[in-house]
């Protein structure tokens, strides 16, 4: 019996992938848990359609990504943080702080995007990598201020 996966099914394969499995085996645990769909034309179909649409999605997405690199990267943000005698900060600057930055100046980049390589507790310029696509990042400074 050949059957369409819907999802990871560990030793048989990953989803929308199209295996061959026992009768049994493909009516009485794939197809009752909803792991697997029977292999027709028109399921088939629907798979071909999905993955189009989401390799769409995905070339879009990517596009946009180098279009936001483009405009975002090498650019300075500046925060301004409390900060005590010889310039050392109360606390650190964190990626929410340099999101939220960002989300004032227009860029829609998440905490998670933000990698600091260095723990800025001192006044001065720091560089920042964003991650905006899993094969597109940027740099960009932050330099911070005392209040």
């Amino acid at each position: 019996m050949k059957v369409i996966l819907l999802q990871d099914v560990k030793g048989l394969g990953k989803a929308n992938q199209v295996v061959e499995v026992n009768d049994g085996y493909g009516r009485n645990f794939l197809l009752k848990k909803n792991l697997a769909r029977e292999s027709t034309a028109s399921n088939l179909n629907d798979v071909k359609m999905k993955q189009g649409a989401k390799a769409e999605l995905e070339k879009r997405a990517l596009a946009k990504a180098k279009e936001v690199k483009e405009d975002l990267g090498g650019k300075t943000f500046t925060l301004k943080m409390k900060s005590g005698e010889g310039g050392k900060l109360y606390g650190a600057v964190t990626d929410k702080d340099i999101s939220d930055e960002l989300k004032k100046n227009g860029y829609e980049i998440e905490k998670k995007q933000v990698v600091i390589n260095t723990p800025m507790k001192n006044v001065g310029t720091f560089g920042v990598r964003i991650k905006l696509h899993p094969e597109v990042s940027c740099e960009i400074n932050i330099e911070v201020e005392a209040l």
